[in-house]
């Protein structure tokens, strides 16, 4: 009985410290189908060993007690397993898909914000759906450890978990019927430039005009000018706020500091060394994107296509595996002006420059006063539906909307196709649809449906060269395909 215990003894004290980075924890969901990378830190030159499943696999640590390994492919599955790793023991471990969301707000908004809490409360005794939510801060250097905890989905806690994700998951669950881990890196009010790697955003050629019309536009930028403005637009708020209130409505937007805005605005890199690099290279099917409106102005959205194409490029690049990526456009909102519709249009195009990738449409499920829209079901659904078809090449009704393939002039006329359009249909009136002549002065055209292309003219403007549809912050919808989803915004 001695020998044993001490054979036991003797086997802990052989067993390597190790520190691991905070995604490797309990309750974690590890990624079916490929080989899964583990590392960490130990003692310099010490033997790190790796069990799980059935398989083994040893690691030395280096001279500055960095170690890294891969496990052979997992097979999924939805029974709780234990991850030995060194001396540290990780619990109700399960293997299927992992997804990784980020972006800003409206990525980080709560279950608990989205509509209907109360009933999506009631269906959420999901404990093979997980979420790990990345809690670190903004860093001027690449960070490893990173900070939080995997939540299993249940009544309780799924309030916390970001509502776009989950319900994407909810509904990759629905299908596969595979655990689901979620890795939520989000920060509300932040740019993109924010989530790309410093080093290869100030590589990128690309970029260098947009580093030079932000710098001139710094330049130009008067602080106690803004601050006053800013005084103002708080003190209205203040009183909005108190009459929404008495009156039973839901409060105004509080308005943000320009200068606070602005400092964030500038921290380039700062949020994927933070709350990205910390996750590399943590094995993932694919990864969601929820952003854009902090880029919405002058002078950075038209830079947008090249900053997005450029953050998967890099993600890819740093994880080494070209997993699929997919985007939310922008909604409907007042008030957004034009650089909303060109941010629109650059994730429209950056289609055509990331390969793998996809796009949902959310034109017609926005608030046209609300920069925070409550429908996240549906949101989710969509990324999910161009997930389980593209990625998982299941059978959907179609992965994305409506998407302009090119427009031809044709006499009087200006004849739109399209790609995803599958069952071409109006909702209500056919509306949106703009051409303009050689002086450039956009006119309201008609439009009719022709199978999967529109014919647009407009008596106004005989002799037409461009056309338009949807070109306003707030428009309406009115082009679908047979799925359902609405026809992007679009110029050509």
């Amino acid at each position: 009985m001695k020998s044993l215990a001490l054979v036991f003894l003797l086997s802990l004290s052989a067993r390597a410290a190790v520190t691991l980075p905070a995604v490797f924890s309990d309750h974690m969901v590890l990624q079916s189908g490929k080989p899964v990378p583990v590392w960490g830190t130990a003692d310099a030159n010490a033997e790190v060993s790796v069990t799980i499943a059935g398989q083994t696999k040893t690691a030395k640590a280096d001279a500055e007690g960095k170690w890294s390994l891969k496990l052979d492919a997992l097979t999924a599955s939805s029974e709780p397993q234990t991850l030995t790793v060194g001396d540290k023991t990780i619990n109700d471990v399960l293997v299927g898909e992992v997804w990784l969301g980020s972006g800003q707000s409206n990525m980080a908004m709560s279950v608990q914000g989205a509509k209907d809490f109360d009933q999506t409360k009631k269906e959420s005794n999901l404990p093979l759906i997980r979420m790990f939510t990345e809690g670190s801060s903004a860093s001027d250097t690449a960070q490893t450890q990173g900070k939080g905890t995997w939540v299993v989905c249940t009544p309780d806690t799924v309030g916390r978990f970001s509502a776009t994700l989950f319900f994407f998951g909810r509904t990759v669950y629905a299908t596969l019927q595979t655990p689901v881990g979620l890795i939520n890196s989000s920060v509300g009010g932040t740019p993109i430039e924010s989530w790309i790697s410093p080093e290869e955003q100030h590589a990128s050629a690309e970029l260098k005009p947009f580093f030079a019309a932000v710098k001139k536009d710094d330049a130009t930028f008067d602080e106690a000018k803004a601050r006053a403005g800013y005084e103002k637009q708080l003190a209205k708020w203040t009183e909005d706020v108190k009459k929404a209130k008495a009156a039973g409505k839901e409060a105004p937007r509080k308005p943000r500091d320009p200068v606070e805005t602005r400092k964030r605005k500038g921290n380039v890199g700062g949020l994927f060394n933070g709350k990205i690099s910390p996750l590399i290279p943590y094995a993932i099917r694919g990864a969601v994107w929820y952003q854009g409106e902090a880029n919405s102005q002058d002078p950075k959205a038209p830079f947008y296509q090249a900053q997005l194409t450029l953050l998967a490029k890099d993600w890819r690049t740093r994880w080494s595996d070209e997993f699929p990526f997919a985007w939310v456009q922008l909604p409907n909102f007042t008030r957004a002006g034009e650089g909303w519709m060109i941010v629109r249009e650059q994730m429209m195009n950056a289609l055509n420059t990331i390969p793998n990738s996809g796009m949902a449409i959310t034109l017609d499920i926005g608030d046209a006063k609300n920069i925070h829209p409550t429908n996240k079901q549906e949101v989710g659904r969509r990324l999910a539906q161009w997930a389980l078809g593209s990625v998982y090449h299941k059978d959907v009704p179609d992965t994305a909307g409506p998407l302009i393939k090119e427009a031809t002039v044709k006499g009087g006329e200006i004849v739109c196709a399209f790609t995803h359009a599958k069952g071409l249909t109006a909702k209500g009136d056919l509306t949106g649809f703009e051409v303009a002549g050689a002086d450039g002065q956009w006119q309201p055209a008609d439009a009719k449906i022709d199978g999967e292309k529109v014919i647009v003219s407009s008596k106004a403007v005989p002799e037409p060269k461009n056309v338009r549809y949807a070109w306003k912050d707030n428009p309406t919808a009115s082009l679908f395909n047979g799925a359902g989803i609405p026809a992007s915004p679009f110029r050509k």
